[in-house]
This record gives C-alpha cells, sequence and structure tokens, in this order.
C-alpha cells in the first residue's frame, strides 16, 4: 500500500526547502502519493516559488489575514489543515522548520493523530524570544514530531539532550544545499530584475538583508547608519538590499537610506536572482537565519547581524561571524573583511557545513523505510556528515607573536 504524505508550506523559505522533497517524493510515485498544502502565509512571494519549481498545491488554505496577530494566524492553520488531513487520509505530514505554518500544522496532525515528520528539526538558540517566534515554533513542532529530520549532528545533539530518541532522529544535511546545487548551474542574468540598474563597475557587492522582529526599531537604525559609515569609508563598495515587504522594516529603511549614493534598495528578489547575486557579492550582513546556510555554498563570508544563532555551525567552521547590530561592530567588522585579504580567504573556504545536496534522498529514503518498519531509519554511513575544516592560513605577524612568547616562556 502505498505511503500517502501531505507536505505542507506557507512561506518562501518552506516553498525552497521543500521543492526537492516533493519532487523526489513523486520520482516514487510506485510508492508514496504526496499532496501539497498551501496555507498562504505568505502569498506573492511564495506564489512566485511555487510556480519556478513548477509545484502547484493540492489544497490552497488562504490563511493570510491583514494586520493578523500570531494567535489568530495559528488559529487559521490550525482549523485549514485539521480539513486536509481529513479529506486526504495522510499517513504522515511532513513539516519544515519553524514557522508558524509549521508548528500549527504539526499541531494539527497530532489532533488527527496523524504523524509527524520535522524537516530541519533541533536547530535551537536556547533562548525562547530570539527568534522570535520561530525558536518556540521549533520546540513544540519536536514535541509532536515522530521523525526529526536534523540538519547536522549539532542538531542531533539538541534533540537528544531533550529526551528525543535516537532511533527517531535522522541527519540528513538541510535541503536548502540541494536546491543552491541545482539552481547554481543555470544561467543568470539581472536584465528585467530589481537589479538592473546597478552600475556594473567592478564594485565590491555587500549583500544585506534584515526583517527579524528582534531587530525593528533602534537596532535597525543603527544598522542603517553603519551602513552609511561604510560607503563612506570605502568608496569601491556597493551595498545591495533587498528591502523586507514588512513596513515596519520599510518605514526605517527607506527613511534613513534612500537616495544614499552606492546603496541600492530594491523590491524583495525572486529566489534566483536572489541566487545570482549571492554568487556574484563579495560578502553578506544578515539577519535570516537561511543566508547563513546558504552563503557557504558561494565562499561567501557572513556576518551575523544577531545575539544569538540557532545554525551556529558556520561560525563554528570560521566562515561566519556574530556581531549583533550595534553600528561600531558592524563597520569594524565588515571593514576588517573589506581591507584584509588574509581574513576574508579564511571565512570563505571549505565544505558547506550545513549540506552536500542529498538531503531530500535521505529524507524520502527514510520517510519510506519508516512506512515498511524497517530500521534503522537510515544507516548510519547514508546519514550527512560534516567535511573537516581546512586549517585556517596564520599570518606572519601571528606565527612571529607566537614565536615571542615561545621565547620569552623559555627566559
Amino acid at each position: 500500500m502505498k505511503c500517502r504524505i501531505i507536505a505542507v508550506l506557507g512561506t518562501r523559505p518552506e516553498a525552497i526547502k521543500l521543492a526537492l522533497v516533493i519532487h523526489a517524493l513523486r520520482q516514487r510515485p510506485e510508492e508514496f502519493e504526496t499532496a501539497v498544502v498551501h496555507t498562504g502565509q505568505h502569498r506573492t512571494m511564495l506564489d512566485s516559488a511555487l510556480q519556478f519549481f513548477k509545484i502547484k498545491p493540492d489544497f490552497d488554505l488562504a490563511v493570510m489575514r491583514p494586520n493578523q496577530t500570531l494567535n489568530s494566524l495559528t488559529g487559521r492553520v490550525l482549523d485549514t489543515v485539521e480539513n486536509a488531513c481529513q479529506r486526504f487520509e495522510p499517513n504522515m505530514v511532513l513539516v519544515q522548520g519553524d514557522t508558524t505554518t509549521a508548528f500549527a500544522s504539526a499541531l494539527a496532525a497530532y489532533y488527527c493523530k496523524i504523524p509527524v515528520g520535522h524537516i530541519e528539526a533541533g536547530l535551537r538558540s536556547h533562548n525562547l524570544y530570539d527568534p522570535f517566534p520561530e525558536e518556540a515554533n521549533r520546540r513544540l513542532a519536536s514535541v509532536l514530531a515522530e521523525i526529526h529530520f536534523a540538519p547536522t549532528a549539532l542538531a542531533r545533539e539538541n534533540l537528544l539532550v531533550e529526551g528525543v530518541s535516537a532511533e527517531k532522529i535522522v541527519v540528513t544535511g538541510n535541503t536548502v544545499i540541494d536546491t543552491l546545487r541545482a539552481l547554481s548551474v543555470l544561467p543568470y542574468s539581472w536584465e528585467n530584475t530589481p537589479l538592473a540598474n546597478i552600475p556594473d563597475d567592478n564594485c565590491r557587492l555587500v549583500l544585506v538583508t534584515s526583517h527579524r522582529r528582534e531587530s525593528w526599531g533602534a537596532d535597525q537604525e543603527h544598522m542603517c547608519m553603519a551602513l552609511k559609515d561604510l560607503v563612506k569609508q570605502h568608496p569601491d563598495i556597493r551595498i545591495i538590499y533587498p528591502v523586507h515587504m514588512n513596513p515596519n522594516v520599510r518605514s526605517t529603511v527607506n527613511s534613513l537610506l534612500q537616495n544614499t549614493d552606492r546603496i541600492h534598495l530594491t523590491e524583495p528578489l525572486d529566489y534566483i536572482t536572489f541566487v545570482s547575486l549571492l554568487r556574484r557579492c563579495f560578502l553578506v550582513l544578515t539577519d535570516s537565519g537561511g543566508i547563513q546556510e546558504e552563503a557557504p555554498t558561494f565562499g561567501k563570508p557572513v556576518l551575523v547581524l544577531r545575539k544569538l544563532t540557532e545554525r551556529p555551525e558556520a561560525a563554528q567552521f570560521g566562515m561566519a561571524k556574530i556581531i549583533g547590530m550595534s553600528r561600531d561592530a558592524i563597520v569594524n567588522e565588515t571593514s576588517h573583511l573589506l581591507n584584509d585579504a588574509l581574513a576574508y580567504q579564511d571565512m570563505s573556504e571549505g565544505e558547506n557545513p550545513y549540506g552536500d545536496g542529498h538531503s531530500s534522498e535521505r529524507i524520502v529514503e527514510a520517510v519510506a523505510r519508516w512506512h515498511e518498519k524497517k530500521s534503522p531509519l537510515l544507516a548510519a554511513d547514508k546519514q550527512f556528515k560534516l567535511a573537516p575544516r581546512p586549517v585556517p592560513r596564520r599570518r606572519k605577524s601571528d606565527s612571529q607573536e607566537g614565536a615571542n612568547k615561545a621565547a620569552a616562556g623559555k627566559a
């Protein structure tokens, strides 16, 4: 008997990270019958992504309302996903990540006594309010999940500490790396995109994204002033900032940065255009979780505009650095990478610690084995493992300083 799967998505990141999982399921039609549920938590940006990946939702729930609260959104997702479950009668509901769609869909499936597979499970900042509400959404989804698809070994350890059985955890890598690898071979052009009018004058491009709730207000203002400082201090850079649609973000950013020379504020980018910008940029300033995972694929150093991250692997591997939102820190850390070629090179080398491009295959194989009641869900040698990090180069001055200290110790 076929395994009936519902894959739920409601935001563009969920579509990007679930697209190849859905395609992998549908490439095994003798084993799986798959329905896609679109909650509509995001509308325009998600629809564009689904069209690009040629995914047509089987259920379009249209939960979005103007000025909605998290409470009202959660309630509508619960009601509408429950209805989809009753109509399709799945064996498993797959949810992705940390959105309200993911948590509320997991809860709806649980209420219907349908097992939940949680993709991108086990990420933790260990602060319930940073990121908000994503940290709580992830933890709550973990309580409800039957299978935990952890992207990394660290995410697996987080789940084990919380009491999740090892037999229910599969380390898969992150599915976004699958998507990036598939897209990176495609030709791209900035014609007819929001980037079309950016001069091609050999300036280094600094990509900025910032939209998190924790950053609204004073922190966002500090970041904007830091960006103005950077273009004044570095005449060979251009800053490209696709501005999030949220009015709390747009009002601050537009009021402080509009018409600033070499700071280009654009409308949000479709994903293929964003990937092309990520490939061409010099470095990234972001508070986005997803970009922390994506940038290492193209060897782009990431300065994380947050105090905490639930994705620490890039920082542990030296490919990212958490710097917060103070004006001085942003200017100093960005200038360091712009001015110091060796520091830049150390942050841009190595394999992506978040995945190897085979995450979707691992997830689908584990679900198939779960449905057939096979154990383990995936053999240990087939799960994702991090590649070793290259040893950072050391400066002559650093080596000399070490030698001086050693000599002083012997004296």
